[in-house]
C-alpha cells in the first residue's frame, strides 16, 4: 500500500513531480525553527527547507557591523552553497521569525540534486532568485533612505510570512539593516506616524500594504518581480 503524499508548503517540494518527491521524503525530517536558531555559520551538515518563518543570510564585518543579504522562506532552501560543493561558507544564516520546515542531510540533497530533474530546475532558479536579491539588497543599502529600506524589508518579510503581524524588535531590524536601533526607530516612526505600520511590544502590523509598497525604494519591485517571474512566490 503507498504512503498518503504530504501536502508541502515549500515552493520547491511542493513543485516537484510524485517519482522525485517520493524520493526525497524519507530523507526530510520535519523540525521547529525557534528566533535566533542558527541554520548555517561557517560550515554545516543539514539544508533546511522552510515552511514557516523567515531565515536571514547575514555578514558581521570586522568592527562588528552586521547587515542582511538575503531571505528565506517557503519560496526556498537554506544550504545553496553545499549544493555548489563549498564546506565552508561567510556568514550566517539563522531564523529571524519563527516557523517550521524540514531538514535534510546535506550529501543527500546534493545528490539529488546532480540527478536530472525537477528537483536541480527548481534549485537553479531559485539560486538565480537568490543571486538577484542579493545584488539589488546591495544596491538598495548603499543608495536608499532607510525609511525606504525599511519599508521594502517589511514587504520582504509580509510576502513570505503571509500575515499583516510580524514578530520583530527595533534592535534586530537594526542588525538587518546595518543601522542604529536608533535611526531604525526614527524610520519605524515614521511609517507609523503615517498609518502604514503599528508598533508594539516586539511586533510590526502592516495597516497599509499598498501604502508601504509607496514607501518603498524601487528594488522590492525589482526583486518581487523576478520572483514571481521564476515562480518563487
Amino acid at each position: 500500500m503507498s504512503l498518503p503524499t504530504r501536502n508541502y508548503r515549500n515552493r520547491i517540494l511542493a513543485g516537484l513531480p510524485k517519482g522525485e518527491i517520493g524520493r526525497l521524503a524519507p530523507h526530510l525530517t520535519p523540525v521547529d525553527l525557534k528566533v535566533g536558531t542558527h541554520l548555517l555559520d561557517g560550515q554545516a551538515d543539514y539544508a533546511y527547507f522552510m515552511e514557516q518563518g523567515i531565515a536571514s543570510v547575514v555578514l558581521t564585518l570586522a568592527g562588528g557591523a552586521t547587515v542582511e543579504v538575503g531571505v528565506i522562506g517557503f519560496d526556498g532552501v537554506v544550504g545553496l552553497p553545499m549544493l555548489l560543493g563549498s564546506d565552508s561558507m561567510p556568514g550566517a544564516t539563522f531564523i529571524q521569525v519563527e516557523g517550521s520546515g524540514f531538514r535534510i542531510d546535506a550529501r543527500r540533497l546534493k545528490s539529488e540534486f546532480e540527478r536530472t530533474g525537477q528537483l536541480r530546475d527548481h534549485l537553479q532558479r531559485y539560486m538565480l532568485a537568490s543571486l538577484i536579491q542579493s545584488a539589488q539588497n546591495g544596491a538598495c543599502n548603499r543608495l536608499h533612505t532607510i525609511v525606504e529600506r525599511l519599508a521594502r524589508w517589511l514587504l520582504t518579510c509580509h510576502d513570505r510570512v503571509q500575515s499583516e503581524r510580524i514578530g520583530l524588535t527595533h534592535e534586530f531590524l537594526g542588525q538587518m539593516l546595518g543601522a542604529p536601533r536608533t535611526t531604525v526607530t526614527l524610520a519605524a516612526g515614521m511609517l507609523h506616524e503615517a498609518g502604514i505600520i503599528d508598533y508594539s511590544r516586539g511586533h510590526v502590523t502592516i495597516k497599509s500594504r499598498s501604502d508601504l509598497e509607496n514607501a518603498a525604494c524601487e528594488c522590492y519591485g525589482v526583486v518581487r518581480a523576478e520572483f514571481d517571474r521564476l515562480k518563487l512566490l
